[in-house]
């Protein structure tokens, strides 16, 4: 995948360089600009017909992603597109193959390569209750290539050794190495959230994982109180 990072380090994003009848995929709805190049809704399964439509549903509804995915097509050797994420922050590509393959958290994919693929990889229940990547299931990488992910703020890499666990809180995981085993615990407290955190993932074994240096839904929280209700507009 042939590309370059545009704009600040806050809100960059990605131009991609196409020859003619060169493809990748895109998160639904990143596209910002695009010239030469004929975009294409298709289903987000590997399975074809109606098989494909009941996959993408089933992830769609397990994993909080889009039933879409857009394929991006150069139509000449020098078309190019723009994509950007939906969120200000880093953008940073992972290289994947055979056996080094890493998981995602929700809406951190942003594009990748024909040859890279995400599958749904089924959690245990207590992963599921607390997890913020859509719960039953979380998104695995599969193939050989590039991928891009981004994240809200800068991104981080955090190293796990065996001696040497990591907690993370959920809403700071963007991804991780696919080898790492992981669970999820409420932060401290019988009942949790005494110390105003909230659910941390624990990973164990040997590799890296990928943070955002900031959280969605404390950003929700903050200006929430900003925010004029209709009972206090009358």
């Amino acid at each position: 995948m042939n590309y370059k990072i545009l704009g600040d380090n806050d809100c960059p994003l990605i131009e991609i360089s196409l020859n003619n009848n060169e493809s990748v995929k895109i998160e639904n709805g990143a596209m910002a600009y695009m010239s030469n190049v004929v975009i294409e809704g298709k289903l987000n399964s590997k399975k074809s017909g109606f098989g494909g439509l009941l996959s993408a549903i089933g992830r769609s509804l397990t994993s909080g992603e889009s039933m879409f995915i857009t394929q991006a097509t150069g139509e000449s050797d020098d078309a190019f597109i723009g994509i950007a994420p939906a969120l200000p922050g880093k953008i940073i590509s992972l290289q994947v193959q055979g056996n080094k393959q890493y998981r995602l958290n929700t809406a951190a994919y942003l594009a990748s390569d024909m040859s890279v693929d995400y599958v749904m990889k089924k959690q245990d229940l207590g992963k599921a209750l607390f997890s913020g990547t859509g719960g039953l299931f979380v998104m695995e990488t599969e193939g050989d290539g590039e991928i891009l992910v981004s994240a809200f703020g800068s991104l981080l890499e955090l190293e796990v050794t065996p001696d040497r666990p990591l907690k993370i809180d959920n809403e700071h995981v963007v991804a991780w190495d696919a080898a790492l085993d992981y669970h999820l615990e409420i932060a401290s407290g019988t009942f949790g959230f005494t110390t105003g955190e909230g659910i941390v993932n624990t990973f164990t074994g040997q590799g890296k994982v990928l943070i955002q240096t900031r959280n969605i839904h404390s950003l929700a929280d903050a200006i929430r109180v900003f925010i004029p209700t209709q009972s206090s507009s009358n």
